[in-house]
């Protein structure tokens, strides 16, 4: 099979198409025939930090919709035929407060989704929403179980809240946006980009205001309870700032510096809660696609690259061109 494939070298040089053998089947999995594959954050730190020149070969990618191939002997859940989305994670069922020992996500170090097929348990595959087109559901897996978990089950949103959305236009806030408005909630985003304040508008976004202003006094009139902050330190302290006195800001990323310091005694004064997440179980990514459902959301989908393209596209994610989710047809 052809697959996207990084070796021999460090960063995007050491992404290459070559032919690659299919896995062989085994009798609980299922082989499923890639039409699209989205693009995360993930697959660029991937290539750029944590696969090695001198690694085996490595597929890359976590997401992936299309159409299975073939089942084994012990498969019940899907038949040849099936149109179906592939969950990224790995040894994660059940929701609980944190992933249990073990959990991988897709992609490393194991092979991912960048190839024209990708076979595993039938329990990390799900039946694909039908109001949706193979390209918007390949970008939806990562991203959008990322963005329910932090909103919904980290955050607990309620529709009588405020949340903030600092550095709109990656995949997972675009989700965050949708998922939000889709309860009720009022929306509130940050962008150093005039484009895509307007774009989030464009989406529901009730605010737009730039991640470069004095948020204080941006947002004097709001009462933010809810801040889902990603992009670490250029503006977790802003983030800190905003949100009202027993309010809540849950992190997944962070697309700046890792580390960052507060004034703790600020901080237990204002009786704030500071929640991680990462991620999420299979029993909620079956519950953000039942929710995806319901409420007929579709993905923001930026682009889509054919598979030969890939060296572009990686560049296109690498330089935050995207708003939305990025994809490549297999």
């Amino acid at each position: 099979m052809k697959a996207i494939v990084h070796e021999g070298k460090t960063g995007l040089e050491g992404l290459h198409l070559k032919d690659m053998d299919s896995p062989t089947l085994k009798s609980r999995e299922v082989n499923i025939k890639v039409h699209t594959a989205g693009m995360n954050r993930r697959d660029l730190a991937v290539v750029t930090k944590r696969h090695k020149a001198e690694d085996p070969a490595l597929i890359p990618g976590s997401d992936a919709a299309g159409v299975v191939e073939a089942v084994g002997n012990e498969v019940t859940k899907f038949r040849v035929g099936d149109k179906v989305v592939a969950n990224p994670g790995l040894g994660w069922q059940q929701k609980s407060d944190a992933p249990p020992e073990g959990f991988e996500i897709v992609g490393l170090p194991d092979h991912g989704t960048f190839a024209e097929y990708y076979t595993c348990t039938e329990d990390h595959v799900e039946t694909m929403p039908e109001h949706l087109t193979f390209e918007e559901a390949g970008v939806l897996p990562l991203a959008a179980l990322t963005a329910y978990r932090a909103l919904m089950t980290r955050g607990n949103l309620q529709a009588d809240q405020t949340v903030l959305l600092p550095g709109i236009g990656s995949g997972v806030l675009t989700y965050a946006l949708k998922f939000a408005k889709a309860i009720g909630a009022r929306v509130i985003v940050t962008s150093r980009s005039k484009e895509k304040q307007e774009e989030a508008l464009q989406l529901g976004a009730d605010l737009a205001i730039s991640t470069e202003s004095d948020w204080t006094d941006e947002l004097a009139e709001e009462k933010v309870d809810i801040v889902v902050e990603s992009i670490g330190q250029a503006t977790f302290n802003k983030s800190l700032g905003i949100v009202r006195k027993g309010g809540t800001v849950v992190t997944f990323g962070a697309t700046t510096e890792d580390e960052v310091s507060i004034n703790i005694r600020k901080f237990f004064y204002g009786q704030y809660n500071l929640l991680g997440s990462t991620m999420g179980s299979a029993e909620e990514f079956r519950e953000m696609l039942t929710f995806v459902t319901e409420k007929q959301i579709h993905p923001q989908l930026d682009k889509v690259f054919p598979m030969e393209d890939y060296q572009r596209a990686f560049e296109y994610l690498r330089d935050t061109k995207n708003f939305g989710k990025i994809g490549l047809q297999l």
